[in-house]
């Protein structure tokens, strides 16, 4: 099990405990074979060094997907965001549909990492963070490694009509990844926890969690209809939906501060603008 954290121009290995400055660009690690066997090899050559205290997001020309509706959870609060539009039964069908709900969130220039502020519309009123599992893959299809991922979300905007989506779900500073990408050859134990803290003046005002266990496809299955009659040259990364989805009377204000915490890969922290 390795973390690697991008740093301003290497990436720093950490495994058992020991850091490794990485002579080697994401992108190259995203189209080897095996990245989990490349890594180990640069690592068997490289030199000690600390890690790094401000890390960067794990991106580098990867494109960000997301699926939805894969938790029960999401397709509640899909439904009820929806209700007016005449929408609803959308959420209901693809939640128990073969073909997933997926969709594009962002590149790389959309993207912050760790201590970076996110960002709510200025059209929207009704905003909320979406913790996600996020999975990395290779440009072969293949999964090799997880972060953390934050999929910001305009509820009232997509709520209006599904067709506005997009508009809900891809602008600057939509999306946040880090701190570190975990690269391992075991998948994780389905009991992983996903937590989600909101804070607010100095008090939290929302909390909750899930577990991965709770999220309703496979994610080869995921990774699979992602890349049907699709190519990634730089692989990607795909955010795996949400199960933790704060009340409908809440939205994020600005100065708030989302910890999105997965204890295998660490945890997230942005502040909202």
């Amino acid at each position: 099990m390795i973390h690697l954290y991008s740093a301003n121009d290497h990436l720093v290995a950490v495994l058992d405990g020991q850091a490794y400055r990485i002579e080697m660009t994401l992108d190259a690690l995203f189209t080897a074979e095996n990245p989990f066997a490349l890594l180990m090899a640069r690592i068997a050559k490289a030199n000690p060094t600390n890690e790094p205290s401000h890390p960067r997001a794990p991106i580098q020309s990867q494109e960000v997907w997301a699926a939805g509706v894969t938790y029960y959870r999401s397709r509640t609060a899909r439904i009820e965001e929806s209700t007016s539009s005449g929408g609803a039964t959308f959420y209901d069908r693809v939640y128990h549909a073969e073909r997933p709900e997926l969709f594009f969130k962002a590149t790389p220039h959309r993207v912050v990492g760790p201590g970076e502020p996110v960002r709510i519309r200025r059209d929207s009123k009704w905003n909320v963070p979406e913790p996600e599992l996020t999975l990395a893959i290779n440009s072969r299809g293949r999964v090799f490694g997880y972060t953390v991922g934050n999929d910001m979300s305009s509820r009232d905007i997509e709520g209006e009509n599904p067709l506005y989506l997009p508009q809900a779900k891809v602008y600057l500073g939509s999306a946040a990844l880090g701190p570190a990408l975990l690269i391992t050859e075991k998948p994780l134990p389905p009991t992983t926890e996903i937590a989600l803290s909101i804070r607010r003046d100095g008090g939290e005002v929302f909390a909750g969690t899930t577990t991965i266990d709770q999220i309703k496809r496979t994610f080869s299955s995921l990774a699979e209809y992602l890349f049907r009659e699709n190519e990634f040259p730089h692989g990607c990364y795909l955010m795996t939906g949400t199960g933790v989805v704060p009340p409908d009377g809440f939205t994020l204000r600005s100065g708030d501060e989302i910890r999105i915490t997965i204890a295998p890969i660490g945890t997230l922290v942005n502040s909202v603008t």
